[in-house]
């Protein structure tokens, strides 16, 4: 391990200013980030504790809900206002580890995890990810459990947030802040594709942090749910999995949201799906005919090709259920 500066930040303008010089990683929860230090992925010359920083308030104001970025999973999937609004992200938060992670991972930590790539946490693996330009060994190697979507020739890593899939299927904006201003950005543009720089993840400009998320409060006839398929049945991550919310009027679907997890680079929204769904009568067939639209763009590989049947089976027995 080589030498590191640790500083403890007691305020968001304290840990902007210590996270505006390169090579610094914000920690709080950790869970994450310290088994990639260990392991010698991921070794930082500055890291900046921030688990002490107020901001782990969750309230209803504005007809949203608002969730402090330090605010921990266990403590938001127990929230009553979350599980009357936004079942599916309640749900989605209990799918994710195990309670003893998430009595201790934030809500912003979980957003900004790594993937679970296995040739990114190996050291001496070729990955884009961690050394740009080496090359991304699932391509032509094990790749059962990467993504077919948002993929290109550097990288075919999956994400492995299933909050932030259901967050996606919410429209939820997240607040970024710096020492100098903040910004609000929807979910659905704060992570990226890899395309040529697969090391780039998200648009968090250097010194700004993840502050809060905003959620808009469901209507009443509304309906969501978090659905995760994995390969065994505790703290695992997703093979394939969906977050629906569906709303309906007179028999016919007047609003949905569909995102899944396990198949793209990062979470993936299933926008033609939705424009299909829009308007149809409630039967399984609709859904069957619009979860033919849920493949569109794929990539998928010899051994990840699978997933494109088990995303529709899903989609459609997730809707059915709703």
């Amino acid at each position: 391990m080589r030498p590191f500066e640790y500083h403890r930040a007691y305020s968001e303008a304290e840990a902007a200013q210590l996270a505006s010089s390169d090579d610094t990683a914000l920690v709080a929860g950790g869970t994450d980030f310290l088994p990639l230090w260990r392991a010698g992925v991921y070794q930082p010359r500055r890291v900046v504790d921030i688990s002490r920083i107020a901001g782990g308030e969750l309230k209803v104001e504005g007809g949203r809900l608002k969730i402090g970025a330090l605010c921990r999973m266990s403590e938001l999937a127990d929230s009553a206002p979350l599980r009357e609004h936004c079942p599916m992200i309640a749900e989605a938060l209990l799918e994710s580890a195990s309670p003893q992670v998430r009595n201790r991972a934030t809500v912003g930590g979980n957003l900004m995890q790594r993937t679970r790539c296995a040739y990114y946490r190996a050291v001496g693996a070729p990955c884009n990810k961690r050394e740009l330009k080496s090359g991304c060994g699932a391509i032509g190697g094990e790749h059962r459990l990467h993504a077919v979507f948002g993929v290109s020739a550097h990288c075919i890593a999956t994400h492995p947030s299933d909050l932030a899939v259901a967050l996606t299927a919410a429209d939820a904006q997240l607040t970024l802040r710096d020492s100098n201003r903040e910004r609000r950005v929807p979910i659905g543009e704060f992570y990226l594709c890899p395309q040529e720089h697969p090391h780039l993840e998200t648009v968090l400009r250097r010194g700004e942090m993840v502050a809060s998320v905003d959620i808009p409060v469901s209507t009443l006839n509304s309906r969501s749910h978090y659905v995760k398929i994995r390969d065994r049945a505790s703290f695992e991550f997703a093979v394939v999995s969906v977050a629906a919310a569906i709303e309906v009027s007179q028999g016919c679907v007047r609003d949905v949201r569909l995102a899944a997890g396990g198949v793209g680079t990062i979470p993936w929204r299933l926008r033609a799906m939705e424009q299909t769904l829009l308007g149809a009568e409630v039967s399984e067939s609709a859904f069957r005919a619009g979860a033919q639209r849920a493949v569109d763009g794929a990539v998928p590989l010899a051994d990840n090709r699978f997933k494109l049947d088990l995303l529709q089976r899903l989609l459609v027995r997730t809707l059915s259920e709703l």
